[in-house]
């Protein structure tokens, strides 16, 4: 499976991005599929997760602004951000896995197999 991600840049405070991640590959290995990002210095953590079911799982960070969505027929993972702050800013990465998200276990990385470059995201006050 390869991952490629797009759409980030530079925005203000409160403003929207929608990143995309399209992928090929076997479908079977992108059974759960999710963002994770990394700042500077921090560790990387779980964004959000969907199964090819539709299940979503978000961060408490970002449940309420960000939105993850995935169309199996266009091969391609969305992340719609909306209200952005500058503790938002970071590498955001596509990951995918051949199991199904369970949850809290699926934003901690668990099963994530393959994983694209990452696409920077920052946001400015």
């Amino acid at each position: 499976v390869q991952l490629a991600e797009s759409g980030g840049g530079s925005v203000q405070a409160g403003g929207s991005l929608r990143l995309s991640c399209v992928a090929s590959g076997n479908a079977c290995r992108r059974v759960c599929m999710g963002w994770f990002r990394q700042a500077p210095g921090k560790e990387r953590e779980g964004v959000a997760t969907i199964n090819s079911a539709g299940s979503k799982y978000y961060a408490d960070s970002v449940r309420g602004r960000f939105t993850i969505s995935r169309d199996d027929d266009k091969n391609t993972l969305y992340l719609q951000m909306n209200s952005l702050k500058p503790e938002d800013t970071a590498q955001y990465y596509c990951a995918s896995s051949d199991v199904v998200c369970l949850g809290t276990p699926s934003l901690r990385g668990a099963g994530m197999r393959y994983w694209g470059k990452g696409t920077l995201v920052t946001i400015s006050s």
